[in-house]
């Protein structure tokens, strides 16, 4: 199976991705995670304005299958949240690179997103 993994995203082994615009990092979940999960059922995010640390839990999404936390890619404080996912938590399996986004973090350190994977190492990962 084939799997959408963005170039312009930047992953976490975990399966979070991260799409750097300016000062701002959109974060969500990647196709295959949702794949892996199942249907989504529920999202708990953040509210605006709180901190996230790299790889620190940031929030939980919960499946048919399963409950995961969600880690964040970067630190920095959230700046948006999708509360669209709060009634249709169905996004996140949908378009989990567009609609199904889950929040926007207002970069602390560019210098982490270096220890991101790319594209191209993500999808070695999950093959």
């Amino acid at each position: 199976m084939s799997f959408e993994i963005p170039d312009d995203c930047q992953y976490l082994e975990s399966h979070e991705w991260a799409r750097r615009d300016g000062d701002t990092v959109r974060v969500g979940v990647s196709d295959f995670a949702q794949d892996e999960l199942g249907d989504v059922v529920f999202v708990e995010l953040p509210a605006e304005g709180a901190a996230v640390e790299q790889e620190g839990d940031f929030g939980v999404i919960e499946s048919i299958k399963a409950v995961s936390d969600l880690y964040a890619p970067v630190s920095g404080t959230v700046t948006g949240v999708n509360d669209a996912l709060v009634d249709e938590p169905e996004l996140v399996n949908d378009d989990p690179y567009g609609e199904g986004w889950m929040i926007d973090v207002e970069l602390a350190d560019e210098s982490e997103l270096d220890g991101l994977l790319s594209a191209d190492d993500y999808q070695a990962q999950i093959e």
